[in-house]
């Protein structure tokens, strides 16, 4: 339903209007428990053992739904088609479990220039018995017109673009990704994006072929860490997509991670193990 909407209302918006502003909505979803059937399946399509913590990224994935709700509403002012995710960050304050009841809040936070367009900052917060346990701010990018030098700024940080040298990391392991992979991940998280499906619905979109999620990317590479569970906090930028199907490298050291192939990267991330309240560096 949310790609349908998204199809009907993208093309009454254009990207980078000015005077656009964000609505005030906000989507409350209430404690439920989690289901274990989509949680497993979650696990097993990300590298994440059977049984254990919840995954630091599957609050984000339960979230989305909603999420997708509001950027489709007629009032959200960027179009959904064609919206590209390129970061997100994620704090949990305590541990989290599958059978804890979380409530999940979802809103827009920010609207601000990109040296491609205009970024919406999205965000996520769960609670647990009222009490903030976990929250994610992801940017999504709707591209058009250049805005701002290819150095950006964000609440003060310097932020990292497609034009800055990124320091190459030691490889840790390979991965063969299939052609069904984003078929298989939409499956098991409700993302089908039409982008990750297959590659003429990607053609229609202008990727030569169907791309790895990079919620996805992330959560494999935070799945193959030492020590999953103890990794608090997470900042990944996604540099470049993933065409399936493909052969990348995961590398990392104490300063980070990367996704790398074919001469690229793909995703450069950086953790640690204690959260800061309010989810930044």
């Amino acid at each position: 339903m949310s790609l349908v909407r998204a199809a009907v209302t993208s093309p009454f918006k254009r990207a980078g209007r000015p005077g656009a502003t964000l609505p005030a909505d906000r989507i409350v979803l209430p404690a439920a428990p989690i289901a274990a059937a989509p949680l497993a399946a979650y696990r097993r399509i990300c590298g994440y053992p059977d049984r254990g913590p919840l995954p630091l990224t599957y609050p984000h994935v339960l979230g989305f739904p909603a999420t997708m709700r509001l950027m489709t509403a007629r009032r959200f002012p960027l179009p959904v088609v064609g919206l590209v995710h390129t970061w997100i960050e994620i704090t949990r304050h305590r541990p989290l479990h599958p059978g804890d009841p979380l409530e999940l809040t979802v809103y827009a936070a920010e609207l601000t220039p990109h040296r491609r367009g205009t970024e919406v900052t999205m965000v996520t917060e769960a609670r647990l018995a009222g009490e903030p346990v976990w929250e994610s701010r992801s940017g999504y990018l709707s591209r058009h017109t250049r805005t701002v030098p290819p150095t950006e700024h964000r609440a003060g940080r310097s932020v990292p673009t497609a034009a800055t040298p990124t320091p190459e990391l030691p490889a840790v392991a390979e991965w063969q990704l299939p052609g069904d992979l984003g078929r298989r991940y939409g499956a098991a998280s409700g993302d089908r994006n039409p982008i990750h499906l297959y590659p003429f619905t990607a053609r229609l979109l202008g990727f030569p072929r169907a791309i790895a999620h990079g919620m996805w990317t992330v959560a494999r590479c935070l799945a193959e860490a030492p020590r999953p569970d103890e990794i608090h906090r997470v900042r990944a930028d996604f540099r470049a997509p993933v065409l399936l199907p493909a052969t990348v490298t995961y590398a990392a050291d104490a300063t980070g991670f990367q996704l790398r192939g074919n001469g690229r990267v793909h995703l450069t991330g950086r953790t640690g193990p204690a959260a800061a309240r309010d989810g930044r560096s």
